[in-house]
């Protein structure tokens, strides 16, 4: 990658994930949905110790709506307002090519847990029937971490979409994202194996609405695919860092334990 913006080669990889099997563990079929885990190389366990925030990728198979349908949800960010129960603000904050832009998001997240925010680099691209998005996190000089707020880390993060048939495809979420705080890794492992297929069949179903609701909603307004309509700021991508996540401060979320430390703080009583 030459460059904060996703080249060729960075597509290309991000495609070989969501089809690869190989050193992929299926955690759950079922339904049409499939969830997977990536299974770390021996070296990578041992210099981890368990401590790194696992890749996880969920596969559904979608009947009654198109890929193009599904394209347009995940990008259009007036309607995600719509069907994310778990949005509390989403918004493009600038454009830096003609398939890259930078936004923020910020979500509810479950009690005693802080609530998240985000500020990525999106890039897509389409090739025939393929729709391909990634994201990663990015540093903006204009947002900064908030301090209601615990500023999450999306190592990567995405969709490929590809169509199976006029009204029909297969939808893949790929995801390394580590949510920061002070959550045990395990939680955050585990979590995300039960919320990320609770998302998917949530996308899915505004996917079966979305068509209704852009009639209604400027029904031809789709700067994703045509660039001129896009109204947002220019801005140089040499202004954005890559994030990682070392450098953003761990905030204190203690009572979340694992339940196997208060075992066998039970036994050794």
């Amino acid at each position: 990658m030459s460059g904060v913006i996703p080249d060729d080669a960075v597509f290309a990889d991000f495609r070989r994930q969501c089809l690869s099997t190989e050193n992929w563990f299926k955690k759950y079929e079922k339904n049409d949905m499939e969830v997977w885990i990536e299974t770390p190389s021996v070296t990578e366990n041992n210099r981890n110790h368990g401590s790194k925030v696992q890749k996880i990728k969920c596969r559904m198979v979608i009947r009654d709506v198109s890929a193009a349908t599904m394209y347009d949800v995940l990008h259009d960010s007036q309607y995600r307002k719509k069907w994310d129960p778990t949005v509390l603000e989403s918004f493009d904050i600038a454009r830096l090519s003609a398939n890259a832009d930078v936004g923020y998001y910020a979500w509810l997240c479950p009690k005693p847990l802080k609530n998240r925010d985000v500020v990525t680099l999106r890039s897509w691209l389409v090739m025939d029937d393929e729709y391909l998005i990634v994201n990663y996190s990015v540093k903006h000089p204009k947002y900064p971490p908030r301090k209601d707020l615990v500023r999450a880390v999306s190592i990567i993060t995405g969709y490929m979409v590809k169509a199976t048939g006029p009204n029909s495809c297969t939808f893949t979420y790929l995801s390394q994202a580590d949510p920061k705080g002070s959550l045990p890794k395990w939680v955050v492992n585990k979590a995300s194996q039960v919320v990320a297929p609770k998302v998917l069949k949530c996308v899915h179903k505004a996917g079966q609405n979305y068509p209704q609701w852009k009639k209604q909603n400027f029904p031809d307004r789709k700067p994703w695919l045509y660039p001129e309509q896009n109204n947002l700021p220019q801005m140089d991508p040499s202004e954005l860092v890559i994030q990682r996540g070392d450098s953003l401060e761990n905030v204190d979320e203690s009572s979340s334990r694992d339940p196997r430390e208060d075992e066998a703080s039970e036994d050794s009583s």
